[in-house]
């Protein structure tokens, strides 16, 4: 995703340092965080927890590595976004970055809603179709297997479905990556929950 011609990750990057300046949480939750992109990003002084979830322990190996030092709470997770109970404290931010492609939309969302405070958001940045690629070419052959597993989502069907799990859209806007693709960014807030019910 870094490659200049992609520059997805980047992209992620700059989407991330945007969510964390318009939310100011005190706590973000990266959902397939991968090495860590972004988490350089993170003004620890106004950002102090962050939690890293991914499937891949390899990444989660690297992104502890490269911030265990440098993040004071810092906590990482190996496991299925969609399938596994964490346990960690939520959030008052959630971020995930090309996540909902690859997992079933309703039952990530039902994980999420529990990793997240009431009040705390959820931006999800999702691939808008192209005439590019799906999975852009790349000299690293093994990624084009992710092209049988990817499924776009619409902004307007992540909005749908994350209402039913107490999520209203606040926010939707248009990105764009140097190599052409563009991507739907999706903010969602985790709704209060009704004091007289």
């Amino acid at each position: 995703m870094a490659l200049p011609e992609v520059a997805q990750a980047q992209l992620l990057a700059d989407l991330f340092a945007e969510a964390l300046r318009t939310h100011m949480p005190q706590s973000v939750a990266v959902l397939g965080c991968a090495g860590g992109n972004g988490f350089e990003r993170v003004n620890t002084s106004r950002t102090p927890r962050v939690v890293g979830v991914d499937l891949n322990p390899a990444y989660i190996d690297v992104a502890r590595e490269r911030f265990a030092q440098r993040i004071p709470r810092f906590e990482l997770y190996v496991g299925d976004v969609q399938r596994d109970v964490f346990g960690f404290a939520p959030v008052e931010l959630a971020f995930a970055g090309l996540l909902f492609e690859y997992v079933d939309v309703a039952a990530t969302l039902q994980r999420i809603r529990a990793m997240v405070v009431p009040g705390g958001s959820l931006v999800a940045v999702l691939q808008l179709p192209s005439t590019i690629d799906e999975v852009t070419p790349s000299p690293f052959e093994s990624l084009t297997t992710l092209t049988a597993c990817m499924r776009l989502v619409a902004p307007e069907t992540l909005a749908k479905q994350a209402a039913t799990h107490s999520f209203c859209q606040t926010a939707s806007d248009v990105a764009q990556a140097v190599g052409g693709k563009s991507f739907g960014v999706v903010t969602l807030r985790r709704e209060m929950p009704d004091p007289h019910t």
